[in-house]
């Protein structure tokens, strides 16, 4: 079997669209040259099943007969905050108010992207907690799935408890990582 792939240093680049119900998405390379295949897998073994547009990221990419591909997420920050954007609940906040509540383990009850916004459910708590699209975009998510585990900072909005940052799971097993 002839192998016609090729491993390359590691390359940092910005999400230039990413779609989870198709399962892909490109990255555009800060060096240039061609658009890098994301498949949603790639992204899962980083822990999280979507990525915001815009979100930066540093891979490791093979070059194929197909193409660039992304064979590893390394890492993934959120897209550059558009303050003309703004959710009245967190943008009065203080980010180390937020970064000092404690990360708590949740699974997605249920988010509408069409809609922007869906709730969570955090063990040990009654209540629902809100997920506006804001926040999902802030933390460097696109979208999420019914059931899905993520790691939660909540806050008390005015309508009630809500997560001022959404990480994925494995960020509640590693507070360091987050």
């Amino acid at each position: 079997m002839n192998d016609t792939s090729e491993n390359t240093d590691p390359v940092i680049g910005v999400v230039k669209w990413f779609d989870p119900v198709k399962g892909f998405g490109f990255v555009v390379a800060d060096a240039g040259g061609p658009d890098i295949l994301l498949h949603v897998n790639v992204l899962r073994n980083f822990g999280q099943s979507s990525v915001a547009d815009g979100a930066r990221v540093e891979l490791e990419v093979q070059r194929t007969e197909r193409g660039v591909q992304a064979t590893q997420v390394l890492s993934l920050l959120p897209p550059e905050s558009d303050d003309s954007v703004g959710l009245s609940d967190i943008a009065a906040l203080d980010p180390k108010v937020v970064a000092e509540a404690p990360l708590e383990p949740a699974r997605v009850k249920w988010f509408d992207k069409g809609k922007g916004f869906g709730f969570a459910n955090v063990f040990g708590r009654r209540d629902d907690i809100f997920l506006h699209m804001e926040v999902l975009r802030r933390s460097g998510l696109s979208d999420l799935a019914p059931g899905e585990a993520l790691a939660l900072r909540v806050i008390e909005g005015k309508r009630g408890h809500m997560a001022a940052e959404v990480f994925a799971w494995e960020a509640a097993l590693d507070p360091q990582d987050a």
